[in-house]
């Protein structure tokens, strides 16, 4: 068998930065065979300025809107986003599919190599079925109402029918979209389809949702009035979203809250206490420039760590971002958390992120057997991301 060996100025093994000379040993694939001293490795190894990782896991993406970048301005607020997503989202079905296949192949040049998608139609089907890329397929749904809960509910397992008849059944979900598009109904229905699977859930993106949790008030009434869904059902919680919802999803075996823009120390709490009660994992997936191009607010970072919250990363999409980089994510996380250290950056967008889809036993380390690809981040500059830093594939 021929090796590869490969070596930088410093090496990221989906943990730590390693200390000392180290090198990366490879079969011809890419697979993982050892990381040794360099005094051990003999010749033929293939010198780097930069540091080598593991490839980028993606952990939240809507590929099928990948046709509207530019076309929603920033600072909307979310109902305002919301509801230009719900007008301006349609469009010419090859216009559609070019942008979807232009996305997914900026990503993979961007040196992600896993993906977890959100799916409203199996459109996005022929261009994974295709791609180099490793996709996890959250089938969303949205449906606010009770009486039509499994009506609503049939029409999105129909999509899920179609990614399991095309090979993805084990790497599909049914997922509810967000708190204020699922009624308590619906979110038994998702809970019941979810026993042992990992789902996702849009997670206080905007202080209005905990308004409407808590005593039923605030923005999202606008957006329920426009587009004339009834709230007669609704009764409030008298608590915050994550509280109310959760206990609705205990089937589930990994939850990924995405965005958690407005969570406080409570709603961690109340995640702890229910991950020991179900022996669920919950993970916190950070958009900071999807969240920053929609409300100019980032989530409680520090917070996260310090009650150490597993953290993952995602780039949302492009009605919402500039790119679908996750070294854009990180360098924008580490320039308003400049307290952040690059190994646990790169920790949650290469192991924490592979673990949580469930694909940690190819991708996220560099340890023996896996498959995990190859990157190479330039200008490192005091243990940190600069400006200048890119991204490209050595495997």
């Amino acid at each position: 068998m021929r090796y590869r060996k490969f070596k930088a100025d410093h090496l990221f093994d989906g943990k730590d930065i390693l200390t000392g000379d180290k090198v990366l040993v490879t079969d011809e694939k890419g697979i993982v065979e050892t990381v040794i001293e360099a005094t051990d490795a003999g010749g033929d190894i293939e010198i780097f300025k930069g540091l080598l990782s593991p490839g980028f896991v993606n952990c939240h993406c809507h590929l099928e809107l990948s046709h509207m970048k530019d076309v929603i301005e920033n600072g909307t607020g979310l109902v305002d986003f919301l509801l230009k997503v719900v007008s301006k989202r349609s469009s010419v079905k090859e216009e559609i599919e070019a942008a979807m296949k232009a996305a997914n192949e900026e990503m993979f040049d961007g040196g992600i190599v896993a993906v977890g998608d959100i799916c409203n139609t199996p459109n996005s089907l022929q261009i994974k079925s295709g791609s180099k890329i490793r996709y996890h397929n959250f089938i969303e749904v949205l449906g606010f109402t009770e009486d039509r809960a499994k009506i609503v509910l049939d029409n999105y397992l129909d999509v899920y029918k179609e990614f399991a008849h095309a090979g993805f059944e084990k790497q599909s979900s049914i997922v509810p979209h967000a708190p204020y598009t699922i009624s308590t109904a619906m979110f038994r229905l998702i809970n019941h389809f979810s026993a042992g699977k990992m789902i996702s859930i849009h997670n206080q993106e905007s202080l209005a949702e905990d308004e409407l949790y808590q005593t039923k008030t605030g923005d999202f009434l606008r957006l329920y009035h426009h587009l004339n869904i009834s709230t007669d059902f609704f009764h409030p919680y008298n608590k915050s979203s994550l509280q109310s919802y959760l206990p609705l999803l205990d089937k589930a075996q990994n939850i990924l809250l995405v965005h958690n823009t407005f969570t406080t120390q409570s709603d961690i709490d109340f995640s702890f206490e229910q991950s020991r009660r179900t022996n669920q994992q919950i993970y916190w997936c950070l958009c900071a420039n999807a969240n920053l191009y929609i409300e100019n607010k980032l989530p409680p970072v520090e917070l996260l760590i310090s009650n150490n919250c597993d953290i993952v990363v995602g780039t949302d999409s492009y009605s919402s971002n500039h790119s679908l980089s996750i070294l854009d994510e990180l360098r924008t996380l580490q320039k308003n958390f400049p307290a952040l250290q690059m190994h646990n950056l790169l920790k949650w967008s290469t192991s924490n992120g592979a673990k949580a889809l469930g694909f940690d036993r190819i991708f996220g380390s560099f340890e023996k057997g896996k498959q995990p690809g190859i990157l190479l981040i330039d200008n490192i500059i005091d243990s940190k991301i600069s400006r200048s830093s890119t991204v490209k594939r050595v495997l």
